[in-house]
């Protein structure tokens, strides 16, 4: 049986260096190289960029936000014949013409019976077209009302001109009266309104300490 001879050996001249074993996968590099490859995924995907700073720490790119506006003619047109003045609801001083006020110290005040009318060549202003209206004092309070501290203001017109008392026949103004506690009164009253003219603002207030009521209408 043969034997493979083994190359003498020179002396003094050390043995040839053994192949170093083969590199084992590092399973935790692995890993991390892995979770980092899924974090650059996840960014592209959210479209969210990332810039890195001089101290490290990630700053989040500038977001901008549009937002529609519809155009101008996509906003609702006013309905033809809403250019009226209309009377606004209760509660701030404003009231239509036959609508009744209640005051806190238990005192109303109305208005009605309207109608038109020319005062005379004497009355004061003479010769002027005129609205003319009732206003009743209803006193549901424990105490007596000044009738002469009654209130009239009239106003006519989109443009809001003074309309001037008419005192005539029949048209005599406040009288000199006291409503007394459950009693009422009804004066008669008329203010300037031109033939032309069907808006009309009338400002009532019962006596000085009292709020002003303001009625507004329409007179046919």
């Amino acid at each position: 049986m043969s034997h493979e001879s083994t190359p003498p050996r020179m002396p003094g001249i050390p043995p040839p260096p053994l192949p170093p074993p083969p590199a084992k996968k590092n399973l935790s590099n692995a890993v991390v190289i892995g979770s980092a490859a899924a974090v650059v995924v996840a960014v592209v995907a959210t479209g969210i960029a990332v810039s890195g700073s001089r101290d490290g720490a990630a700053k989040p790119a500038p977001t901008v936000t549009v937002t529609e506006v519809a155009p101008a003619d996509d906003a609702p047109a006013m309905a033809d014949g809403d250019t009226e003045p209309v009377a606004e609801e209760s509660g701030d001083g404003v009231y239509s013409l036959s609508e009744p006020v209640a005051y806190e110290n238990d005192v109303e005040v109305s208005l009605s019976k309207f109608s038109r009318g020319t005062s005379s060549e004497y009355a004061s202003p003479g010769n002027t077209p005129y609205a003319k209206f009732t206003i009743k004092i209803v006193n549901g309070s424990d105490e007596s009302v000044n009738a002469d501290e009654l209130s009239v203001n009239c106003a006519y017109g989109d443009e809001g001109k003074e309309g001037d008392a008419i005192f005539d026949e029949g048209l005599d103004g406040l009288p000199e009266t006291r409503v007394l506690a459950g009693r009422s009164l009804s004066v008669v009253w008329a203010c300037e309104l031109p033939t032309d003219e069907k808006y009309l603002q009338v400002e009532v207030a019962p006596d000085y300490e009292s709020e002003t009521a303001v009625f507004t209408g329409h007179v046919k």
